[in-house]
């Protein structure tokens, strides 16, 4: 058992100061007031630094120069956790975009096999695709992209919540009862890539569909006269939405609408590939070369593929551009995602018997340590 002194704390719904966090094995088991700490606890001062939640990303395609399409393998996931960590994303959902059959399987595999040892780093698979409309299809693989097979809806709807967290299609494209299928299984079903109408998008909200894959992008915009699939989730209070706050995928202006209107169900995503914290200038995707330049990755064609950003640089960009205040956007990182998947019970708060996943970072938003299921370390750049 240890306690974590001398910061402010960010439980997602206050903010305490003179008290600490104490955590014993994986868990935080209380945030007594400091002078009521145990004798003989040991003490870890945080100068001043801030403590929240560990940050939780529902779609990272790859980063620390992996994408796990390229390699579905334990070890990518690894990489990429260890990765995350030093941008405090201490959760995170591997998303396969659009691919053969068999990798699905074989990602449904290893994301399995890899929850039995570390279920708080990996909470499940995102598969983003392929059941999408190849008008948005975006830098997705266009050979790869196809209509629904129902013995394979079959195979992701029996690997069950635990292992499959978030499917993302089209829901033009995929029919109510295939939608239930997976919601009946506790799979949080998202609309993305997707050339819905307004009232195909309502359609589907109605069937069960949860979720907006990186709103604004990649699906039908806002018209006067088409509302499409932009106005459809804006409209819907119980939808959640992820959107990526690079300042390249969707205008900060943006932004700041679409939080004043879904509020708690507004997500913060990275969209991430290999780039994110790793120096690499160019990388392969949907069978396309892309090149990173400044923190933008597009394709020959100028076509947007993932992102370059990680959790922390969404965090400050929100609070530096859209002026919200920190605490609400800590949330959008970490409390709103778990509930998105219905995790909220052991995730996204800083309280007794949740896992002790913690970001620590300084006034100037740098992160300076971590607490990865209980185990504290400072962060080396």
């Amino acid at each position: 058992m240890y306690a974590l002194t001398n910061c402010t704390i960010y439980t997602s719904q206050a903010e305490l100061t003179d008290h600490a966090i104490l955590i014993d094995g994986q868990k935080i088991v209380g945030i007594p007031p400091v002078e009521n700490l145990p004798v003989h606890c040991r003490s870890i001062d945080l100068a001043g630094c801030h403590v929240a939640p560990g940050f939780i990303d529902l779609q990272l395609n790859g980063c620390g120069g992996v994408m796990f399409n390229d390699v579905i393998t334990p070890e990518t996931l690894e990489i990429m956790h260890a990765a995350n960590l030093k941008s405090g994303t201490t959760s995170y959902l591997p998303t396969l975009i659009t691919a053969a059959d068999a990798d699905m399987l074989r990602a449904i595999e290893v994301v399995a096999t890899y929850r039995q040892a570390s279920p708080w780093n990996v909470l499940g698979l995102h598969l983003e695709g392929p059941y999408l409309n190849p008008k948005r299809k975006g830098i997705h693989n266009e050979a790869y992209v196809r209509q629904p097979d129902r013995s394979m809806l079959e195979q992701i709807a029996a690997a069950g919540r635990e292992v499959v967290k978030l499917v993302t299609l089209a829901p033009e494209q995929v029919s109510p009862a295939d939608i239930q299928l997976l919601i009946n299984q506790g799979i949080l079903v998202s609309a993305g890539h997707t050339d819905a109408t307004f009232e195909q998008a309502m359609t589907g909200f109605n069937a069960g569909i949860g979720m907006v894959t990186h709103l604004f992008n990649a699906m039908s915009p806002w018209l006067g006269r088409h509302p499409g699939m932009v106005g459809a989730v804006l409209s819907r209070a119980d939808v959640y939405a992820g959107i990526i706050a690079d300042g390249y995928h969707v205008h900060f202006e943006s932004i700041a609408l679409a939080q004043k209107l879904k509020q708690d169900k507004l997500i913060l995503v990275t969209d991430a590939t290999p780039p994110a914290g790793a120096e690499i200038q160019s990388f392969w995707i949907g069978g396309q070369e892309v090149f990173c330049q400044d923190g933008k990755c597009v394709s020959l064609d100028g076509t947007l593929a993932g992102s370059a950003l990680t959790m922390i640089e969404a965090v400050t960009n929100c609070v530096r551009h859209l002026k919200l205040p920190l605490s609400e956007v800590l949330r959008m990182a970490s409390l709103y995602p778990a509930q998105a998947i219905r995790m909220d019970d052991l995730l996204g708060r800083i309280a007794p018997n949740y896992i002790a996943n913690l970001v620590i970072f300084d006034d100037t938003l740098q992160i300076t340590g971590i607490v990865d299921r209980g185990n504290y370390s400072t962060l080396i750049s």
